[in-house]
């Protein structure tokens, strides 16, 4: 990351721990990160979520890439290493995410998962937490690509007030601290509004959402003399 983009980081007053990094990547890195993605698409499928209880499915469609990925059935919500389709692992996270995390996550540990949700024009994600995971103490780092969408983030009740903004192609968030646990989610999708082509990963893809997440604890090997 360039040293004028590192100064852009923003943190949110209303929702501290919520660090802002707009633009992040820049249009040429853009391409290159949808390129990566789209060779995980291929060695992993978009497949739908359903919701637990209901088996109502998610307006999005996913996969995901790294050690674990995020899978939602009727069983209900968890990490798992093989695809719940095709049965095999999923591909690795790419470069430029690891890359990414090594510079904005402050963690002691590389990310196990990334979740690739894609987006259509009419999709959206309700308000949640991401608390599926076994320690909270690496942030949540988010990408977007494609068009402009409107995202909001609470507390760390679903009753809490929320403040929103608009999120861009290239722009980067990350969820640590007490924004760890806040309930956040995409209130709308703004089509149109964005030139990247996002057809390699879907004929309808309006915008693709990349969630880099630990999952596991950090162990720490402590010897005796």
């Amino acid at each position: 990351m360039s040293q004028g983009s590192r100064d852009r980081q923003v943190a949110s007053p209303k929702c501290k721990g919520l660090v802002y990094h707009p633009l992040y990547f820049g249009v040429q890195r853009q391409v290159d990160l949808l390129a990566a993605i789209a060779l995980v698409v291929r060695g992993a499928p978009l497949f739908r979520p359903v919701m637990p209880r209901t088996g109502k499915p998610f307006s999005v469609a996913m996969t995901n890439c790294g050690p674990l990925g995020w899978v939602s059935d009727r069983a209900g919500y968890r990490y798992q290493p093989l695809h719940p389709v095709t049965g095999a692992p999923w591909p690795p996270i790419p470069r430029l995410l690891l890359d990414l995390w090594g510079d904005v996550a402050n963690a002691a540990a590389a990310p196990e998962a990334c979740l690739v949700n894609i987006y259509t024009a009419s999709a959206r994600m309700g308000s949640h937490q991401d608390r599926d995971e076994a320690d909270f103490s690496a942030p949540v780092v988010s990408v977007s690509l494609g068009d402009d969408a409107v995202f909001h983030a609470g507390g760390a009740k679903r009753t809490d007030p929320k403040s929103r903004m608009t999120l861009r192609s290239g722009d980067v968030l990350v969820l640590g601290g007490e924004a760890r646990l806040a309930f956040h989610g995409i209130d709308r999708v703004l089509p149109g509004t964005s030139q990247l082509d996002l057809s390699a990963l879907h004929t309808n893809c309006r915008r693709v959402n990349l969630t880099l997440r630990r999952v596991s604890p950090v162990t720490t090997s402590t010897s005796t003399d």
